[in-house]
């Protein structure tokens, strides 16, 4: 009998591994993204307090591009980095979520560069 392996069980067990291992605090929160098929969202986040302080994501009203490209997802990096610079977040851990670094997550990390995040 041949076993279907289950993707996303795979990137939960690697997302819940990488969060037993970083964590984000009042100074330094936690920038987690959700990639689907056809949006990215990204949310800045304080575990301590298990607050979301900032957010975006190719589904809001005023996104123009489709979301389920690189260049959407460069386009919510770069808002989600002017929305934490409003707030006065300029550092952050980067949690690619259990997906590989690579496609829309990668293009993401570099808006969010751009926009001027450090991590």
């Amino acid at each position: 009998m041949v076993k279907r392996i289950d993707s996303n069980a795979q990137r939960l067990k690697r997302h819940a591994r990488v969060r037993g291992k970083i964590s984000g605090t009042p100074e330094r929160p936690r920038l987690a993204v959700y990639r689907s098929n056809a949006n990215i969202s990204a949310q800045i986040i304080d575990d301590v307090n298990g607050v979301t302080l900032v957010a975006a994501s190719s589904y809001e009203k005023d996104f123009a591009l489709s979301g389920s490209n690189k260049e959407a997802a460069r386009a919510v990096g770069e808002t989600l980095a002017k929305r934490a610079l409003e707030k006065g977040i300029s550092a952050v851990v980067f949690d690619r979520g259990g997906y590989i670094y690579h496609g829309r997550v990668s293009e993401l990390a570099e808006g969010a560069r751009e926009g001027g995040l450090k991590f």
